[in-house]
């Protein structure tokens, strides 16, 4: 089985964004998570297609983002543009969903669907059909460094119940070599992890960790 492993930008120091992507590549990561917020959907704001565009070029892990706004469409041609790979967007916040995650496809990136902890698993069942992965939220979105919701892990299992065994379910909050076995067990695929990597002066063996015990529940 093969578990992967997303550094998410949120926990980086800003001040050596550059040096910190190049730190988690060296260490073995798979992707790079990018958390773009808006300030409305989320109580936070963050960067958006411009940052993206910077950091592309100094990376060759696939650009993994993570939209967290009240109007996603406007955002998928522009990050497209950035050399985003993945987008994922919240069933929360998009009204045709359908035309949303077909836009993604259309512009030559997988899509992704979001679930907030308190956003039932059915929500799905309509929706997944036209989407490369799941994102289940194990926190409230909008800050990095949050405790894990001990539920999602029931909510992990009944979404690979949902999907079956092949779509790729990764799992943003809290994430952390205590729970990556367990997580793996449930069913995730991904791990999305900020401070327990970027928060590590040793991000080799933060990434190590990570997948070795995240391996051990598969």
């Amino acid at each position: 089985m093969t578990v992967r492993i997303a550094p998410s930008l949120l926990s980086a120091d800003f001040a050596r964004l550059a040096d910190e992507i190049g730190d988690v590549q060296r260490a073995g990561a798979d992707l790079l998570h990018l958390d773009i917020m808006d300030g409305v959907f989320v109580p936070n704001l963050t960067f958006g297609p411009l940052v993206v565009a910077r950091i592309a070029p100094v990376t060759d892990l696939p650009l993994d983002a993570h939209l967290m706004v009240r109007d996603p469409d406007p955002l998928i041609g522009p990050l497209a543009e950035a050399g985003v790979a993945r987008l994922a967007v919240h069933v929360e916040t998009c009204v045709h969903l359908h035309r949303t995650l077909t836009s993604i496809r259309q512009a030559g990136m997988s899509p992704g669907l979001t679930l907030n902890p308190a956003t039932a698993v059915t929500t799905l069942a309509e929706a997944v059909a036209w989407s490369d992965f799941v994102l289940v939220m194990s926190v409230n979105p909008g800050f990095g460094g949050q405790r894990f919701i001990p539920e999602s892990l029931d909510k992990i299992r009944r979404v690979r119940q949902l999907v079956g065994p092949d779509l790729d379910i990764a799992v943003d909050g809290g994430v952390d070599p205590d729970n990556a076995g367990a997580l793996v067990e449930h069913g995730a695929t991904t791990l999305i992890a900020g401070s327990s990597v970027f928060g590590r002066s040793d991000r080799s063996a933060a990434v190590t960790e990570l997948r070795t015990r995240a391996l051990a529940g598969a």
